[in-house]
């Protein structure tokens, strides 16, 4: 097999795999996250409390709420379950302080409406050895057995500050050292944060790839032509992606500090729609040669979406500036990840029949339906997806 040959095979295959992958990640668009804070407490005996929120929809599947099947898991449904709550997430957690196991309690739950949902509130009741740790260790297994993609936003508040971590149901032990909150751990932390956020978000994904999956190419009416040089390929992705990121690092700013604020419901419909706008461009452009500013319009709108996710994991006031930067720079390190797997592939592509017709025209067509599919469930609070 010539050099030329393993390429285009290589290509075709990575691209085949990157659409089949969306398609099945697409499945579970509403990313699985729980919010589970730990802080020291000097009015707790034990010196130390928390609370740990966990979404309906998700316990729904793990241990089953809805009694009655008719789709929504009203208070009865949930206070019914409380016990069994509290025992699935209490036998998936695990404390040690200063290497002593701490004992874990929910004294109480309530509930209490996130950006994406209704979240069960356990509150915790946490009694260790020591009253006042020098390090934590904790291990987080929620999910771990039905969810690979599901993650716990940790929230970790001492009396010499706050921290974030983003915890992997299979990561085994985390430690913390309570007397070590350093600047950089928490700039890291946002910052890992923001790079997860844009590689489970995948309406954000569909429409970056939307965006750049015609600027290969160059629209000679009626049809799509090969772009001539990998420079001019190039520019067109930079001039998208710098315009996307300038755009949602403008509304993301502002909705954070609390400055503008927009109904949940409203931003992640109209996400929806700018996904199927942009993927029905590449079949009929309107806007050919302006992408980018498509890229602008529609990125003021995924940065309130990007928002609602710092918004739901707190941050921390003697680091809010910090924090805020780091996780737009982990959301800007996803995407150049995307692109310097996307771009390649798609020019080396770029003159062959699969990747003008099944590529572009099919692959748009399927986000398009896709993202249809999304902005009638938000708008109409439906589930037509059974997942």
């Amino acid at each position: 097999m010539s050099c030329t040959r393993r390429w285009l095979f290589t290509g075709i295959t990575a691209f085949l795999a990157l659409f089949a992958g969306l398609s099945g990640l697409a499945q579970a668009h509403k990313p699985s996250e729980s919010y589970l804070t730990i802080r020291t407490d000097e009015s707790s005996p034990a010196g130390l409390s928390g609370q740990w929120d966990i979404a309906l929809r998700d316990l729904d599947f793990a241990i089953g709420l809805d009694a009655d099947g008719d789709g929504a898991i009203t208070w009865g449904e949930t206070r019914a379950k409380h016990a069994e709550i509290a025992a699935y997430a209490l036998a998936r957690l695990s404390l040690q302080a200063d290497g002593q196991p701490c004992t874990l309690a929910v004294p109480r739950q309530l509930v209490d409406r996130h950006t994406d949902g209704v979240y069960s509130v356990l509150e915790l009741s946490i009694r260790c050895p020591s009253p006042s740790p020098a390090e934590l260790s904790l291990e987080y297994r929620l999910f771990a057995d039905l969810d690979q993609q599901h993650r716990g936003l940790l929230k970790l508040q001492t009396a010499r500050g706050a921290r974030s971590v983003v915890l992997d149901p299979a990561a085994g032990k985390t430690p913390f050292v309570l007397r070590d909150v350093h600047p950089a751990s928490q700039f890291l932390s946002y910052g890992r944060e923001g790079v997860w956020h844009i590689w489970i978000g995948f309406d954000h994904i569909l429409f970056l790839v939307s965006l750049l999956l015609p600027a290969v190419l160059v629209w000679r009416k009626p049809r799509w032509e090969p772009a001539s040089s990998f420079r001019s390929a190039f520019w067109e992705v930079a001039k998208v992606v710098t315009a996307f990121t300038a755009a949602h690092s403008i509304t993301l700013s502002l909705a954070t500090l609390g400055w503008v604020s927009l109904p949940s419901r409203w931003v992640e419909s109209a996400i929806a729609a700018s996904v199927v706008l942009a993927a029905l461009n590449n079949l009929r452009p309107l806007v050919e040669g302006r992408r980018w500013l498509v890229a602008f319009c529609f990125g003021l709108i995924h940065g309130f979406g990007f928002a609602s996710v710092l918004q739901d994991l707190g941050l921390p006031p003697d680091a809010l500036l910090l924090s805020l930067v780091g996780f737009n720079l982990g959301v800007e390190v996803g995407q150049l990840a995307i692109v310097a797997v996307l771009l390649p592939i798609a020019f080396v592509l770029r003159r062959q029949w699969v990747y003008k017709r099944l590529i572009l025209v099919g692959g748009s067509l399927l986000i398009a339906l896709l993202a249809a599919v999304w902005f009638i469930e938000r708008v109409g609070n439906l589930e037509l997806m059974p997942f």
